[in-house]
């Protein structure tokens, strides 16, 4: 059972007899620390870079990058390179203008030391080195300092090169000049300091993606990334060092196309339109925006300021959405697309099925946070609102057949949009909502806190029967699924709702879905998808998947979305039985049964004064059984494997990158056979166990 969080409650006058028993301890200047240098970043890690896990890990590149990366922007740089070496270490190098290491008047020490040790620090905050930049907050690579075991960075300038090396944000010695070299540019080399973070493995994917996405945002710079940690080698031994290269010329134009390289587009032409505009206080703006419809329902917004992704939207967002609805509601109506005077298409109405990339490049731009997931600068709202309504409307003219492909699917989503809600507001009545009608074959469990109770999704009628029986009814609620769902990624909202086994699921969560979607209402918060262990329960379970990501992605980032892990064997050595996960366990399981039974068989020898022959060694007895479905298993082998939470596995769902798993999504569940055929072909080598 669930275990009950122990409260300890402490009223008025309780807590009065605390404060009267205890010491009174002084309380003066001298109790107020103050942390020089580098120390609050060590200290608080979490402040500067979002965590201490994989994600704050990561971000020590990207504020490296970030760096080169406006050296780029500036019109410096040409060429940046990431490589990975061993040791968890990370070198990123450009050719930019190099760091400054003449002395800084403020400090009376080298450029360079005081950008890489002191906080706030950089050419980013005034003058004219930089008219825009990643790196607002002059933070970026002085936090990579102060969070490294040990780093280096390496300057060219004038001909001549310049190193320092620090250890954990303190330098080892001044700055050196070690001898002569052409052009210029800047090397930074970091090791991310174990007693910080959780790991200090980086994922090459991860940073694959990451870098490419930067290459479109800078066209016309080569970005190269290598690993070179030397994991992998070759069949004569020789070490593999996988590369990659990016460069391109069309900018997010470019990157637009490539994120619809899986989906049918409805129009050939990508509407691109790029402008610096200037702001009323003198500021300007470079805005950039390009978008493309393709035959899906979902949609895609990635948004960027400075070549910061904005995961969380902001302004330039706002300004986007409000031009885009705003001049195509005017062309529909200036063509007659609309039946009826008071028509209009709402937001959600020409964003379904658009894929699109929003750029904005400002100086000072406002973050909410220091990892700069939203943007906060009004003024980067009007100026996008500006530029895309102007470039639309002119796009719109030039491209007559494109525009109508557009208003059409609008059109055909406002219509959907209207079924849906109709379907919705059947299926979703109140008394519904308020548990009053659940559903018929819903084993509900006792608990009503939705902290404690759980909601099983078992395949089938006959697992769902012995879950039923098996399961805790307090806090363990029984959902039986028949057969296989409906794909919602190849269907509409009101489709979907007229298929009784999701109007089912919706019900049993009590959180409605669609815009009336509350997570604050759901019913469970620990939601268990649990299917065979085979071919048939695997594609269920991506069904089932594929319905929570696209309608219910609260559930998913809030982390109450889990997969049960049957037992694939059951392995028995006379009374003694023991289950196996997989086939690595099932082997050293087996294998332990018979060195047990080979022991006791010696010791019975002994006994006798005998001994087992060589040849006599090999134990017969264990007995395997391989479990095809949870149907097979009886209620108390159910509970006792895959229910109960004291001996059961549980993979937690997370979405740790939201666009890679729309892509993924997208090729597993979508309409086009080509992009899922190469998928199966290139991992079908890595597929074990498979059941066919």
């Amino acid at each position: 059972m669930a275990k009950k969080q122990k409260t300890l409650k402490v009223n008025v006058a309780d807590s009065v007899r605390i404060k009267q028993d205890v010491k009174a301890v002084s309380y003066t200047a001298k109790d107020i620390y103050v942390l020089e240098g580098l120390e609050p970043v060590r200290k608080r890690p979490g402040m500067y870079i979002g965590s201490t896990g994989p994600d704050g890990l990561h971000h020590l590149i990207w504020e490296v990058f970030d760096n080169s990366a406006d050296e780029a922007l500036a019109g410096y740089a040409r060429n940046i390179a990431i490589t990975l070496l061993p040791e968890h270490r990370v070198r990123v190098v450009d050719d930019g203008r190099g760091i400054p290491v003449d002395v800084h008047k403020q400090t009376g020490t080298s450029a360079l030391e005081t950008v890489m040790t002191t906080l706030h620090a950089g050419a980013k905050f005034g003058g004219t080195s930089y008219k825009i930049s990643g790196g607002l907050h002059g933070v970026g690579v002085s936090v990579v300092n102060a969070l490294s075991m040990g780093m280096k960075a390496e300057v060219c300038r004038d001909g001549l090169q310049y190193m320092q090396e620090y250890v954990r944000g303190k330098p080892k010695a001044a700055v050196k000049k070690i001898g002569t070299c052409g052009g210029s540019g800047t090397a930074i080399t970091f090791q991310p300091d174990l007693s910080v973070f959780e790991t200090v493995i980086f994922d090459w994917n991860r940073i694959l993606e990451h870098i490419r996405q930067q290459a479109y945002l800078i066209p016309g710079v080569r970005v190269t990334i290598t690993d070179a940690r030397g994991a992998d080698t070759s069949k004569d031994g020789t070490p593999l060092v996988p590369s990659y290269t990016f460069y391109f010329e069309g900018g997010i134009a470019s990157y637009t196309a490539y994120l619809n390289r899986n989906q049918k587009p409805k129009h050939e032409n990508i509407f691109h339109v790029g402008k610096e505009i200037e702001t009323p206080n003198g500021r300007k703006i470079h805005v950039e925006a390009a978008f493309q419809y393709t035959d899906d329902i979902a949609g895609k917004e990635i948004s960027f300021a400075n070549n910061i992704h904005t995961g969380e939207g902001g302004m330039h967002l706002t300004g986007f959405r409000t031009a885009l609805t705003r001049v195509l509601n005017d062309y529909a109506k200036q063509n007659d697309y609309f039946k009826k005077d008071d028509e209009t298409l709402t937001g959600d109405d020409v964003r379904e099925g658009m894929t699109a990339i929003i750029s904005v490049k400002l100086p000072e731009p406002q973050f909410e946070g220091q990892t700069k997931a939203k943007l906060g600068s009004p003024e980067a709202r009007t100026a996008v609102e500006t530029v895309v309504g102007e470039g639309l409307k002119e796009w719109l003219e030039k491209y007559p057949r494109d525009a109508a492909e557009i208003i059409g699917k609008a059109l055909l989503a406002q219509k959907a949009r209207k079924a849906a809600k109709a379907a919705r507001e059947t299926v979703l009545r109140k008394g519904a909502l308020d548990g009053m009608t659940l559903p018929g074959k819903l084993a509900d469990c006792q608990s009503k806190d939705p902290a404690e109770s759980e909601l099983f999704l078992v395949e089938g009628d006959s697992a769902g029967g012995s879950s039923k029986m098996g399961r805790d009814r307090k806090f363990q609620a029984i959902l039986p699924l028949r057969g296989k769902i409906l794909n919602v990624e190849r269907a509409r909202l009101d489709k979907m709702l007229a298929s009784k086994e999701i109007r089912s699921l919706i019900i049993a969560l009590g959180a409605a879905i669609g815009d009336e979607f509350d997570v604050t209402r759901l019913r469970y918060h620990r939601i268990v998808i649990m299917t065979d262990a085979d071919v048939d329960g695997a594609h269920i379970r991506t069904l089932i998947l594929t319905l929570f990501f696209r309608y219910f992605p609260l559930v998913i980032e809030k982390g109450y979305l889990y997969i049960a892990q049957p037992p694939l064997y059951k392995v028995q050595s006379g009374k003694t039985s023991q289950y196996a996960y997989s086939d690595a366990e099932k082997d050293a399981v087996m294998a332990e049964m018979r060195k047990k039974k080979l022991d006791t068989k010696k010791e019975r020898a002994a006994a006798k004064g005998e001994a087992v022959a060589e040849g006599e060694q090999d134990v017969k007895g264990v007995e395997i059984q391989r479990y095809k479905g949870l149907g097979e298993m009886n209620p108390s082998e159910l509970w006792e494997t895959t229910m109960d939470p004291a001996a059961r596995i549980l993979k937690q769902v997370m979405i740790t990158d939201a666009a890679a798993a729309n892509h993924i999504f997208d090729i597993l569940m979508g309409d086009e056979v080509l992009p899922r055929k190469k998928f199966i072909q290139t991992h079908a080598a890595a597929v074990k166990n498979l059941d066919i």
